[in-house]
């Protein structure tokens, strides 16, 4: 009998930013199929309850600090990551931050705090991981980027800029690492309601004027992303390298509010 090419049973992922919001969302779906987890934060107390919710799953749960700001911490969050299980096979670099201004608002320490949590982090962190990647001949890093990767939005200045780096770092990685056996992809969500942005989705006019420019009619909800970064983690994604996998409803198509009729 084949294998179920989506099953992680054996391997090790590390995701970081699992503190809240997406990366727990991540460490739940690649749980739930089988994988255990290394889960971070800059504080890795507030990660107990979420590490007991993964053991609960069956699986096992390493917190472990990290900035990913700081080169020595991503090195001692790696090095304790593989002295403790062995290897990594799956990295989710989710770690991130948002600075929400006009772009004449921004200042010179909003721009380095967006960019370099969130593009030189990415970068680091794969870096480091792909170290213990390169021996083993395998690995699945997963940057997690954004809609903003392909779209502008007033207002998020330095961060698309961050997550379209990240887009385009992700094919160069992919370039350098693919004679490893190491994939490495981009998996950009739309609109999401998070902690981060939780306060947009309290505007009612705010929240129909996305949906109307979401062909599916709504923002995402967790488990619309489960089976992308499953995928993306697994060996069903063995041949697809350097990609950026939307999952934003449409969103990015373009649509737009609907003119109303005329009479109307």
């Amino acid at each position: 009998m084949n294998k179920n090419p989506f099953d992680l049973s054996g391997k090790v992922a590390i995701v970081t930013g699992t503190s809240r919001g997406l990366g727990q969302y991540f460490g739940r779906a690649l749980a739930r199929a089988g994988a255990d987890l290394v889960i971070t934060s800059r504080d890795p107390a507030t990660l107990a309850p979420f590490q007991a919710e993964i053991q609960a799953l069956g699986r096992r749960a390493l917190p472990l600090a990290l900035d990913v700001r700081s080169s020595d911490s991503i090195q001692a969050m790696v090095e304790a990551a593989v002295a403790h299980y062995g290897k990594v096979d799956v990295l989710v670099n989710n770690a991130g931050c948002n600075v929400r201004k006009p772009a004449l608002e921004i200042t010179w320490d909003d721009w380095n705090l967006v960019l370099d949590t969130n593009l030189r982090g990415t970068f680091f962190v794969a870096q480091a991981v792909a170290r213990h990647m390169i021996p083993m001949k395998y690995g699945r890093i997963i940057n997690i980027g954004s809609v903003t990767c392909v779209a502008g939005y007033a207002g998020l200045g330095p961060y698309g800029a961050s997550r379209g780096g990240v887009k385009q770092l992700t094919m160069s990685l992919a370039d350098d690492w693919g004679v490893h056996g190491i994939t490495v992809n981009c998996l950009a969500p739309g609109w999401f309601k998070t902690k981060q942005n939780a306060v947009m989705y309290e505007n009612q006019e705010w929240l129909e004027y996305l949906c109307d420019r979401i062909p599916l009619k709504r923002p995402g909800q967790p488990q619309d992303l489960d089976g992308a970064v499953v995928f993306l983690a697994s060996d069903a994604s063995a041949y697809i390298t350097g990609q950026t996998l939307l999952v934003d409803g449409g969103i990015s198509t373009g649509a737009t509010r609907a003119l109303p009729k005329k009479g109307h």
